[in-house]
Order: C-alpha cells, then sequence, then structure tokens
C-alpha cells in the first residue's frame, strides 16, 4: 500500500470544543461562526489572493477525533437510526480508510491579524474547535451547483428536525450572538443514534458553556446552563 504525505495547512476555530453537537454537515446551522487561523509557515497573504471574489469554499480537512487503523466496509448513519447498514462510500461517515471530510462554508470576510496573520472567517462549518484542514479550494457555481441532484437515503433529514423549548431566563445566560445559534444547533437533535432515552439528560459543550436538555418525542427541552 502507497503512503502519501499530507500537510496541515491550517486549524478551524469553532465553539465546539467535543464532536458532540456538531451538525452532522455543513450549512445546516447558516449562521454557525468559525474561523479558519493558518500555520505559521502558510500565512502568506499571497495564497489567498483573489479569495474575495467568491462566495463559498470547499474546505477539505480530517477527522481529527474518529482516526482508526482499520476499517469497515460498511457503516450506521446517523439518519437512518443508528441500526441500518450501509457502504461506507454511500455516505459521509467519518469511520473511512482515510480520515477526510468535505464542507462547503461561506466566505464572510478575510481579515490580517498582528498575531495570527491572515485569517478567513467563514459561517454554516461543521467542524470541532482545533481540527486540522488540508486544503481549501473555490467553490465555483457553474461546477460544483447541481439542482437536480437526488440525495439518497438522505432526502428526508428534514424529518429528524426537532422542536426546542429553550426558556427565556437560561437563553439569556447564553452571549446574545450565540443564542439562536444554539436553537439551531439543538434543532438538529445532537444525540448519537443509538440513545433515545427521554429521562436522560444531555449536555452540549457549546460556545463555552454547557447546555443541558432533555428530549421527549419530537421536543427537546433545555434544563440547565452551566460556564464550562
Amino acid at each position: 500500500m502507497q503512503d502519501v504525505s499530507i500537510q496541515v495547512i491550517a486549524r478551524m476555530h469553532s465553539d465546539f470544543p467535543s464532536k458532540f453537537g456538531i451538525p452532522r454537515q455543513s450549512n445546516l446551522v447558516e449562521n454557525l461562526r468559525s474561523t479558519i487561523v493558518f500555520e505559521p509557515e502558510y500565512r502568506n497573504r499571497d495564497s489567498l489572493r483573489g479569495i474575495e471574489g467568491f462566495s463559498h469554499l470547499w474546505i477539505i480537512w480530517q477527522f481529527s477525533e474518529s482516526v482508526r487503523s482499520g476499517w469497515s466496509p460498511t457503516v450506521r448513519p446517523p439518519r437512518l437510526g443508528g441500526n441500518a447498514r450501509m457502504g461506507v462510500f454511500a455516505t459521509r461517515s467519518p469511520f473511512r480508510p482515510n480520515s477526510i471530510g468535505l464542507s462547503c462554508v461561506r466566505l464572510e470576510s478575510i481579515e490580517t491579524t498582528p498575531d495570527l496573520g491572515t485569517v478567513i472567517h467563514v459561517t454554516g462549518a461543521d467542524l470541532m474547535d482545533g481540527t486540522p484542514i488540508f486544503d481549501i479550494k473555490p467553490y465555483i457555481p457553474y461546477a460544483d451547483c447541481h439542482p437536480d441532484a437526488i440525495g439518497g437515503f438522505t432526502d428526508a433529514a428534514e424529518d429528524f428536525l426537532l422542536d426546542v423549548i429553550f426558556p427565556e431566563n437560561l437563553l439569556k445566560q447564553l452571549p446574545e450572538n450565540k443564542r439562536q445559534v444554539a436553537i439551531s444547533v439543538l434543532s438538529h437533535d445532537p444525540r448519537p443514534s443509538y440513545q433515545r432515552k427521554p429521562e436522560r439528560i444531555y449536555g452540549l459543550p457549546f460556545a463555552g458553556f454547557d447546555i443541558r436538555f432533555q428530549v421527549a418525542e419530537k421536543t427537546l427541552t433545555v434544563c440547565e446552563v452551566v460556564p464550562l
């Protein structure tokens, strides 16, 4: 088997300190803000020349928390309840022969900072804080957009959305600019597909807080917000 060398060029800075609760695909939570910070040897402003002309970017990255020595030809997609098996190459599961992820994000702005060089601010990313990034490419509408595409078993994804009850007194504990984002993240059901006990209290680490909640039927209720 041939080995290929690949370099980490940047890392994602996001509000998710762990993989629990991260949206399962990019752009599910469109107002989720993140920042791409380049590794020191790649902090060259010229490498981004012309990128401002694009609205979206492709991010190629590593499932750094899911690296395994072996692989399985089938996996259990969360959107199928965690029971049905599908071929690994028919899914976006992190458990792959090569733990590589692909995400499309919206480019919000480019900023030159005194300590981190030029950084990229994006929205809609589905990456954990510190995720290694291998490459960044522009999204090209005429080549990348396929309005007539069929999504297979993922076409029913909206059926999994939850109604979120977030009491006002608890919601106010979050920074104002994180409140609607947190509700959106919760509505996509952060629970693992194999855990569906209504009496269980789950904790979502997000933006410096532990948001604790329960789910009964199609309703998620926030019970407590605790600073981390």
